[in-house]
């Protein structure tokens, strides 16, 4: 920890853990992490296919429905002149000249048809799009979000989980994989991002990808590499080059594939490794406090 003026003491830390792609073990890291610290809130927003979980068993006690806003259309007042047609860049209205077509999926509720209607023919309506559901496992909070099949976007449903973010305490956002508009909504706002990779061609060309995106979102970030022992340098050569700090190594075990096929966390049978895990973190509050 620097000294002087430079040094901030970080009581609580929002860290995200990221992938380019998606099957790296993000969520693996994600979970273990949450365990080895023992108190922290574990927020899952790969709502699209939410599977913390699953490792992480919690007792749901809670969930309450995610809606979004939607224009309601007045036939009586409505004379199809057609400006909120015009205005909607994302092609959610279509007016012809009987009547006003809406469709749902494709509405980003910016509320502006609303705003140019000359006749106030469209008032605010809402739909629900997905949930989010609370648990608790041993001073873990756990909160998660489910996006309804066949909803199109993600980002309201994940903006709802991080709602209920803890302001006291350390928390962990297991993001979804990728470098998509839900991964940027999930990773907004963060302290610090760990990016979990492979060492495999793929690996390397997806890690660069979400690389890139956190350098424009001006997010600090390392790299926790999985299966490693596998594949070839290229990740670490990277790194290297990039400057990026290599957070840990998780080998390519196969006494760790089978705790995870059978939906176990590995620091629960491998506890030198919630050892490792906290260092690790510890080691990232003092680089966001620098």
């Amino acid at each position: 920890m620097p000294s002087g003026a430079a040094a901030r003491v970080i009581n609580k830390m929002i860290t995200a853990v990221a992938s380019g792609k998606g099957g790296t073990g993000k969520t693996t890291v994600a979970v273990n992490l949450a365990l080895s610290l023992g108190k922290a809130q574990l927020l899952d927003c790969d709502v699209e296919e939410p599977n913390a979980h699953l490792f992480l068993k919690p007792e749901f006690h809670r969930k309450r429905p995610v809606e979004v806003l939607i224009p309601l259309i007045n036939e009586d007042l409505c004379d199809r002149c057609g400006r909120c047609s015009e205005f909607c860049q994302y092609n959610a209205l279509a007016v012809t000249g009987k009547l006003v077509m809406f469709f749902p999926e494709l509405c980003h509720s910016c509320r502006g048809c609303m705003l140019v209607c000359p006749k106030d023919a469209i008032t605010e309506g809402k739909r629900t799009t997905g949930v989010v559901e609370y648990g608790v496992r041993e001073g873990i909070q756990f909160i998660h979000g489910i996006l309804n099949v066949g909803e199109a976007m993600a980002s309201p449903v994940i903006a709802e989980v991080k709602k209920d973010m803890n302001k006291e305490g350390d928390v962990l956002i297991d993001v979804p994989p990728g470098t998509s508009c839900a991964v940027i909504e999930a990773v907004k706002g963060v302290d610090y991002c760990i990016l979990v990779t492979e060492p495999t061609p793929f690996g390397l060309n997806d890690l660069k990808l979400a690389v890139d995106m956190l350098k424009e979102m001006r997010v600090p970030h390392g790299v926790v590499v999985n299966r490693a022992g596998i594949g070839d340098r290229g990740i670490y050569e990277y790194c290297e080059k990039e400057n990026i700090r290599i957070l840990m190594d998780i080998p390519h075990d196969e006494k760790i594939a089978r705790l995870y096929s059978n939906g176990i966390p590995f620091v629960e049978k491998m506890p030198e490794y919630k050892k490792r895990f906290r260092k690790m973190f510890e080691g990232i509050r003092e680089d966001v406090g620098r």
